[in-house]
């Protein structure tokens, strides 16, 4: 497949791109590397790393209420505790049970956790077979 091996761009809506680039860039202390007329870019990912884009929609936008992008880590309790030093909520969700930081323990040893962006998006970071 021609796309096999092709560097992925993620996108994410926002209609207050002013509260998502101090979200992205403060809290969750991604490299911030333009504000374009379209978007705020940011870089993720492992060296020479990936963008995402945080893409200027407007009063449009309509946050839906699936996971729309995430990371995944190793040591995912210590970047937890990290992120709520900084103010990060993780979202809770009835019927699943989740620890006291709101990590799930899937079945099989995945962990993940759920948060929002000030845009309302869903967000996770997961650690597979931790």
């Amino acid at each position: 497949m021609p796309l096999t091996h092709a560097v992925p761009t993620g996108f994410i809506p926002s209609a207050n791109t002013e509260a998502a680039r101090a979200f992205y860039e403060g809290a969750l202390e991604l490299r911030f590397i333009a504000d374009e007329p379209f978007a705020l870019v940011f870089r993720v990912g492992p060296d020479p790393g990936t963008d995402l884009r945080v893409v200027r929609v407007g009063a449009k936008h309509q946050p839906v209420e699936f996971t729309i992008f995430g990371w995944e880590v190793q040591g995912l309790e210590d970047v937890v505790d990290k992120l709520m030093a900084k103010g990060v909520q993780f979202r809770r969700y009835p019927g699943m049970e989740q620890d006291e930081r709101g990590i799930w323990h899937a079945p099989g040893r995945a962990k993940i956790v759920w948060f929002q962006d000030p845009d309302g998006n869903t967000l996770s970071i997961a650690e597979h077979y931790a």
